[in-house]
């Protein structure tokens, strides 16, 4: 029997895969015991409503009306301050710095995101000032950190669709964009961990607007350079609270042994961005914990510096 011949060129068939609503792969639980009790459960449920509970739709309906209706009147607010093209943002800022700063903490509309980054970072300022010099940056310069980009692109957000494909737009874009900040600043050049904030900003916008966005972000253009990361720290505890206060009834029942194995994977409704963002910026952090961080910095010998920081005092002359 002849052997069939395999025509490398032709497409090989990729098999579908389930992604979350912002583009990561969902693991496939159909074999698991969690998958078949959720097999079970959807068939129970439509046993149900084939035996008349209808009830149920007309109820889930008005939940998702309500829904859609309260996402698209937060959309007419932002388009609203921001204007055409974010025309009308700065007036806006100037007349109501406390309505900005209110709608930001409530959560900016996904789709209007990647504009209003660029809004209050001054990227687009940036990009505006300089056109040409990305494409310069890509084109005509070279990096020494070439090899260390290409050695990483693989290993950032392998599990989002935008990323997977080896040199695929994705993987392209996101080393134009790193190259592009090795070349622009030589200072720092590249750095792992540096592909992960260039890959989230090229899920909203360009691969220019990106890199400027990068730029205002790690070198300063409205705000002092990273100064939203220090602030970030903050927010970030803020979250980790936020996340045990919404699975603490679950989490105490729990014995140690399994306690881990639940932080590490939190259900998915806890991780809803619409209600735990808010749920986190509620949190009122006590300043008994600076006075506590001060004092265990103070019993293992360091000093702290303006901001923060510690440094580690010199060793006693004997």
């Amino acid at each position: 029997m002849e052997k069939q011949k395999v025509d490398k060129n032709e497409p090989v068939p990729v098999p579908a895969v389930r992604v979350d609503r912002f583009g990561f792969v969902k693991q496939d639980h159909s074999n698991s015991p969690e998958g078949l009790s959720r097999t079970r459960s959807a068939f129970e449920y439509e046993r149900l409503y084939l035996d008349g509970l209808i009830i149920l739709d007309i109820c889930f309906a008005n939940h998702v009306n309500e829904t859609l209706f309260r996402e698209e009147r937060r959309n007419r607010k932002w388009r609203k301050m921001i204007g055409v093209g974010g025309s009308d943002w700065k007036h806006y800022v100037r007349r109501k710095p406390h309505v900005v700063k209110r709608r930001i903490r409530k959560g900016i509309p996904d789709c209007l995101r990647g504009l209003v980054w660029q809004l209050i970072s001054g990227s687009r300022d940036l990009l505006l000032m300089n056109p040409g010099v990305y494409e310069q940056l890509v084109i005509y310069e070279t990096s020494a950190s070439e090899l260390d980009i290409i050695r990483d692109i693989s290993r950032t957000f392998p599990s989002h669709v935008f990323f997977q494909q080896r040199h695929g737009p994705g993987q392209r874009s996101l080393y134009n964009v790193l190259k592009a900040y090795s070349v622009y600043d030589r200072d720092v050049g590249y750095v792992q961990g540096m592909g992960f904030v260039a890959g989230l900003l090229l899920l909203y916008m360009s691969e220019e607007d990106a890199f400027w966005l990068l730029v205002a972000l790690l070198k300063g253009a409205v705000h002092a350079p990273m100064e939203g990361l220090y602030l970030g720290v903050k927010i970030v505890f803020k979250v980790g609270l936020a996340l045990l206060k919404y699975c603490h009834d679950e989490l105490v029942k729990l014995p140690f042994e399994k306690l881990i194995h639940a932080l590490r994977n939190f259900p998915e409704d806890a991780m809803n961005p619409d209600t735990l963002l808010p749920m986190a910026y509620s949190i009122k952090v006590s300043k008994r914990l600076e006075e506590l961080r001060l004092e265990y910095e103070k019993k293992n010998g360091k000093q702290a510096e303006p901001g923060g920081r510690a440094k580690q005092q010199p060793p006693e002359a004997h």
